[in-house]
């Protein structure tokens, strides 16, 4: 082989060195723009969450605030006389926090109702397992008879149904403000 054929092969050696230098260059300014768009795109989502569970939490309190002023009207007309209504009642238990959204008392009965914008079938479960953890996290309670209600603007396909025959009360809106939806024969369940 002559030197001439020796330096004409490394020189094409060395251009093809070159060109894929150069494609994993290209290819290494895509990774990056596509990292970039990545994490612009996780920021996005990230306040997107941020402003809908904002706009969520804010219904959220407003179906409170809807509830609580018409606890003592809503559970007179059932019998139930309660004379204390409480917003946001926390307590903690063995290391683990527990928060009822509306607490109506009186001597004999505590009412536990959970209020959401939309009422689901998984919150109703969640508010079950709630109720059966009440007298645990609350003990001054311990002697009262403890009901559960939940109450929605938007109630989700038989989420009320299956509220009933959990034994709750299902309070929704109605005109300006809020009814019991049960039938005045409901005998709701004692926890």
């Amino acid at each position: 082989m002559k030197t001439e054929e020796i330096e004409k092969g490394f020189q094409e050696i060395w251009k093809l060195f070159q060109e894929t230098d150069r494609k994993f260059q290209d290819t290494d300014k895509k990774f990056q723009d596509t990292e970039k768009e990545i994490e612009k795109t996780t920021k996005t989502v990230k306040e997107t969450s941020r402003a809908v569970y904002a706009l969520t939490g804010k219904w959220s309190l407003f179906v409170e605030g809807l509830i609580a002023p018409a606890a003592e009207r809503l559970f007179k007309e059932r019998g139930i006389i309660v004379d204390k209504v409480y917003q946001r009642v926390k307590t903690h238990h063995n290391g683990d926090m527990m928060e009822i959204d509306i607490l109506a008392i009186n001597g004999e009965y505590a009412v536990v109702i959970e209020a959401k914008s939309s009422l689901s079938i998984d919150d109703v479960k969640e508010h079950v397992s709630r109720l059966e953890q009440f007298k645990s996290y609350f003990p001054e309670y311990s002697t009262r008879k403890v009901i559960g209600a939940v109450g929605g603007i938007v109630i989700e396909e038989s989420a009320d149904r299956y509220a009933y025959k959990q034994g709750m009360f299902v309070i929704t809106e109605s005109g300006e403000s809020v009814a019991i939806l049960n039938d005045k024969n409901f005998e709701p369940k004692f926890w």
